[in-house]
């Protein structure tokens, strides 16, 4: 529910939230008529960790729509760490998709950012529906890492995708 929130409803629930994702939490809980017990209870216990708090502010680290949030990929970048991987990074997908990967490489399509991960078998950004990991060169790409340990970049080339492996259980989404 606050996940939601500060990810994709921000707009529609008339919650005032900066460029890189920040919301005051005594607006948080009154839009969502919660008490801050809860509120801490809900960030602690997040399965992804993607809530994050800073004194009496609020935010999802990353995973952000696109439309009708105030967040831009600037503001966001700008509060992620750069990182340099020197070794090939991961996104999980579903075979219907793989055509259009291959065609046109990773795109954002809603969100921000495609997610990626360091380790094939890597937990971060875990999707159900995983049957193929994609190899990610990352050697021109800008690369980022939100405060739960996401790897995000803008988009991926289709000629940085450099294998494809069938997922055996516990990949990356």
């Amino acid at each position: 529910m606050i996940s939601r929130l500060l990810r994709h409803t921000v707009g529609k629930r008339g919650l005032t939230m900066s460029a890189d994702g920040w919301a005051e939490i005594a607006d948080v809980l009154k839009v969502l008529d919660l008490d801050r017990t809860a509120l801490d209870v809900a960030v602690e216990h997040n399965d992804k960790q993607r809530l994050q708090v800073d004194g009496e502010r609020i935010r999802a680290c990353q995973g952000h729509s696109r439309d009708g949030m105030p967040v831009t990929r600037e503001a966001l970048e700008s509060s992620w760490e750069r990182v340099y991987p020197d070794h090939l990074l991961w996104h999980g997908t579903n075979r219907e998709a793989l055509s259009a990967i291959q065609r046109d490489g990773l795109l954002p399509g809603r969100r921000t950012h495609v997610h990626l991960a360091p380790e094939k078998d890597s937990r971060v950004g875990r999707r159900s529906a995983v049957d193929v990991l994609l190899a990610v060169d990352p050697a021109n790409l800008a690369v980022y890492r939100a405060p739960n340990g996401v790897l995000l970049t803008r988009e991926v080339p289709a000629d940085a995708i450099v294998r494809v492996d069938p997922d055996r259980g516990g990949g990356v989404g």
